[in-house]
């Protein structure tokens, strides 16, 4: 796993083998990250990394120059590992909080211009995540929340939906308030 773009391009990371986690490819945040820099002035950015898992995400946006990057993770194997990361990187515009990604939403006290989730495929409310997202209110007017998910689910009637894109095994779809659907980015 690799840090795909900007400052801290082409630097590894190495996950210990026992967390969690399902890390995305970096096919997928390759393309992810290519969809995102058509609508987003990173330096103007603070991005909430939900499900953090091994950071490679929050790290990527950091990379890229966002202002601040907030990653949660429930499991405290993850948060240590991206705060590690975080250390040996130099990095110090990621804020890493262990905490339950429902608790910090009903509690949440800060907006952000881009919110990621990348939850367990196997998360038992997976669907009702893009509510939770946007009626907690941390979303900026104009904001951005992108949802990984497995192919089983679709968010197409979610009245917030603004596209979806699909990469190999990897579903990513947009949700946007505001944002006008360009004619082909569904795939």
């Amino acid at each position: 796993m690799r840090i795909i773009a900007g400052s801290l391009r082409g630097r590894r990371l190495h996950p210990p083998a026992n967390l969690p986690v399902r890390p995305t490819t970096d096919l997928a945040r390759e393309s992810l990250f290519n969809i995102l820099n058509n609508y987003v002035d990173y330096e103007e950015c603070s991005v909430l990394d939900l499900f953090a898992g091994t950071g490679a995400v929050s790290l990527e946006f950091v990379s890229r120059g966002v202002k601040q990057v907030t990653s949660i993770d429930i499991n405290n194997n993850c948060t240590e590992f991206i705060k590690q990361t975080a250390r040996q990187l130099d990095v110090n515009n990621i804020q890493v909080v262990r905490a339950d990604v429902f608790d910090i939403l009903k509690r949440a006290n800060r907006k952000f211009d881009i919110v990621f989730a990348d939850p367990p495929y196997a998360l038992g409310n997976l669907e009702q995540l893009p509510d939770a997202v946007f009626e907690s209110g941390v979303l900026n007017e104009d904001g951005l929340f992108v949802l990984e998910h497995p192919k089983e689910y679709s968010f197409e009637e979610h009245r917030y939906f603004w596209q979806h894109r699909i990469y190999g095994k990897v579903n990513f779809t947009f949700f946007a308030d505001g944002l006008e659907e360009e004619d082909d980015a569904k795939e």
